[in-house]
C-alpha cells in the first residue's frame, strides 16, 4: 500500500518483481542498481543462497523525481523463485502497489512461468486482492537466448489479462528500464485518479 508522508512531502510506493526461479528477478534490480546515478537510488539488500539464488529479497529504493511537489520513491523487491520459499513469497508481496511478473522466454521453462503466476494470483488472493485489479505488467525476460518461445505463445500461457508486456534481456540490461517505466506510469496513473 503507497505510504504518503504529508510533513515530508513523500510518496513510497512498492514495487514487486515476481517470477519462477532464475528467470531474471534479480538481474533486473541488479541492471538497475548499476546504472541508476548514485544520488537517485539508496542501499541493495540481497539476501541470496549459494547457488546464488535470491532467498528472501532485493531492496532498492529508486528516487523517481516528484509530482505535484510530492518525491516519489519506488522501493524494489524481488520474490524467491523457489515454490517452497512461499512463505517468503506472500510476505515480500504484502501492501504492493506494483507488480513485474518476470517470465523466462525458454521453452522449457512455460511450465515454471504457468505455477509462478497461477502462485501469484492465489498469494493475492489470499489477502484479499485481486490480481485485475493491481497495477500490474509483464516482461518476457531472456530473450537473448538461443531458444526462446514467442511474445505471441507467452502471450497465451500468461498474458489472459492483456496486461502491459516488455521483451527483456536482463543480463545485459535490455527492456529492464522500459518495464519499469511501464509499471511506474500505471503506478503513479492509479495514485493520481481518486
Amino acid at each position: 500500500m503507497t505510504y504518503i508522508n504529508h510533513l515530508a512531502k513523500e510518496i513510497n510506493c512498492k514495487i514487486v518483481y515476481y517470477g519462477p526461479g532464475l528467470c531474471g528477478k534479480t538481474a533486473n534490480l541488479q541492471h538497475i542498481f548499476e546504472t541508476t546515478r548514485q544520488d537517485a537510488k539508496g542501499k541493495m539488500i540481497s539476501l541470496a543462497t549459494d547457488t546464488e539464488r535470491t532467498l528472501f529479497f532485493d531492496f532498492l529504493p529508486i528516487d523517481l523525481g516528484s509530482v505535484r511537489g510530492y518525491k516519489v520513491r519506488f522501493h524494489l523487491y524481488t520474490v524467491p523463485g523457489q515454490v517452497f520459499y512461499d512463505a517468503s513469497r506472500k510476505l515480500v508481496l504484502r501492501g504492493a502497489d506494483g507488480l513485474i511478473f518476470v517470465a523466462d522466454s525458454q521453452p522449457s521453462r512455460a511450465e515454471a512461468n504457468v505455477e509462478s503466476v497461477e502462485n501469484l494470483a492465489t498469494n493475492l488472493a489470499d489477502q484479499g486482492q485481486d490480481l485485475a485489479k493491481m497495477a500490474y505488467v509483464i516482461q518476457y525476460n531472456k530473450r537473448d537466448m538461443p531458444e526462446i518461445a514467442s511474445v505471441e505463445e507467452l502471450r497465451a500461457q500468461l498474458n489472459p489479462l492483456g496486461v502491459p508486456e516488455y521483451e527483456a534481456a536482463a543480463k545485459n540490461g535490455m527492456g529492464v528500464f522500459e518495464t519499469l517505466k511501464g509499471l511506474s506510469r500505471v503506478v503513479l496513473t492509479r495514485l493520481a485518479t481518486p
